[in-house]
């Protein structure tokens, strides 16, 4: 049975599933095909990820595709209890509340998972926490999985070398439909949209320190810097230092960067990467943002630990007062700022990457009995196909090869 906050806002839930409906061509093409052969018919799914209105569409989508569908949020500040009162009311069981503990917030990833699913979407890495630890008799009829983000990724591919997998995983994250538009193009505008409604400060003219020049940090860097902000990068790559400051982006550590910036924001899915010493020689009225999927890049415990007074300023803000009367601002308790504080990555974005997801539990179930207990990459022709299908949906075509061409790019006669 559903857990969520209060099922009288299920109406306006509905509305917002509704609405990226429209705006996701591709996962409906996907879900119009699959909702004839029905390839998931007699499995069960459990899934977290953010419970927002994207997400629940996705699951829907499983569910016309014949799956009983099991949600669940994958961070407590991210779920939305109009939309998890919405998806619950279209018959996928939810269980997800914004703004809960940390014991709560498990208890619920536990409920999702009560099925014993067939099929898993994980988000961060958080259901496979439970399933290698106290929960494992809940994974017993479980083919396979997906991941959908960095910092679960680094956790799969540890646990793949120890050998400590219980089941294959699919690589979602590393797809070339998801990092090149999902990570790049929608964290870029959807952080900007996030920390913009939250501050309802100006960009323009504010130096910005974005930590970690991957595909999310180059599109948080390349919206500040489109929008008239000064840009610091801090790295430990040289090659995407390198390509920084090829960018236009001034590069540096950030014991650097820390006393120059009037808004930072990781983007690393490491921890520890604003700490003490930081925080200590920082502007007042700095801001401190996080779009790693986990609250650990900013360490708001040290932070609390240096201040003398700790108080509200807006919501989603936190300010630090330090003994010396500055004062920083941390957004959303350093958790993941575009979704903590605001509604994610547009719907368009998540087209794909959610295309993605479907046919990769496709592909699990056709396969997954069969494959090792690894982490494994999306196919080419999976990428492929989403592409093609979002394309399509918004009206524009590409060329194709001819046979002389293809002989040409395949052979070594001129």
């Amino acid at each position: 049975m559903s857990i969520v906050r209060d099922m009288s806002l299920a109406e306006y839930g509905r509305m917002k599933i509704e609405w990226v409906r429209d705006f996701m061509p591709a996962l409906s093409a996907i879900r119009e095909r699959m909702a004839k052969e029905q390839p998931f018919r007699g499995l069960k799914i459990t899934m977290s990820i953010h419970m927002e209105a994207k997400t629940a569409y996705l699951a829907t989508c499983l569910q016309a595709a014949g799956a009983e569908v099991h949600a669940t949020g994958c961070n407590p500040l991210s779920t939305q209890d109009d939309v998890a009162a919405g998806l619950a009311s279209l018959g996928v069981e939810t269980y997800a509340m914004h703004g809960v503990n940390a014991e709560e917030y498990r208890q619920l990833l536990v409920a999702a998972l009560s099925c014993k699913p067939d099929l898993i979407i994980d988000d961060g890495g958080d259901l496979l926490e439970l399933l290698t630890g106290d929960y494992k008799d809940l994974g017993v009829n479980i083919i396979g999985g997906a991941e959908e983000t960095t910092t679960g990724i680094h956790r799969l591919r540890a646990r793949a070398k120890a050998g400590l997998l219980p089941f294959p995983m699919m690589n979602v994250n590393d797809a070339k439909c998801k990092h090149y538009y999902d990570n790049k193009y929608g964290t870029g505008q959807s952080v900007w949209d996030a920390i913009m409604h939250t501050t309802n400060l100006l960009v323009a003219g504010k130096t910005v320190v974005v930590a970690g020049y991957g595909y999310c940090g180059r599109g948080v860097a390349m919206r500040a810097k489109g929008m008239g902000a000064n840009m610091i990068v801090t790295e430990i790559d040289p090659i995407k230092a390198l390509e920084a400051s090829m960018d236009g982006m001034r590069v540096m550590p950030m014991d650097q960067a820390a006393p120059q910036g009037d808004l930072f924001i990781t983007t690393t899915g490491c921890r520890d990467v604003i700490v003490k010493r930081h925080f200590a020689v920082m502007k007042h009225n700095a801001f401190l943002a996080n779009a790693g999927h986990f609250n650990v890049e900013v360490n708001s415990e040290e932070l609390a630990q240096m201040a003398v007074r700790i108080f509200p300023r807006r919501n989603e803000i936190v300010g630090y007062e330090l003994p010396d009367g500055r004062v920083l601002n941390l957004l959303a308790e350093g958790r993941l700022v575009n979704l903590a504080s605001g509604n994610g990555h547009p719907a368009e974005i998540m087209d794909t990457s959610f295309s993605i997801q479907a046919l990769a539990l496709e592909y699990l179930k056709n396969h997954g009995r069969s494959l090792d207990k690894q982490v494994y990459e999306i196919p080419q022709e999976i990428d492929d196909q989403v592409s093609l299908l979002k394309l399509q949906g918004v009206g524009m075509e590409i060329d194709h090869l001819t046979p002389a061409q293809e002989a040409y790019l395949a052979g070594w006669e001129v």
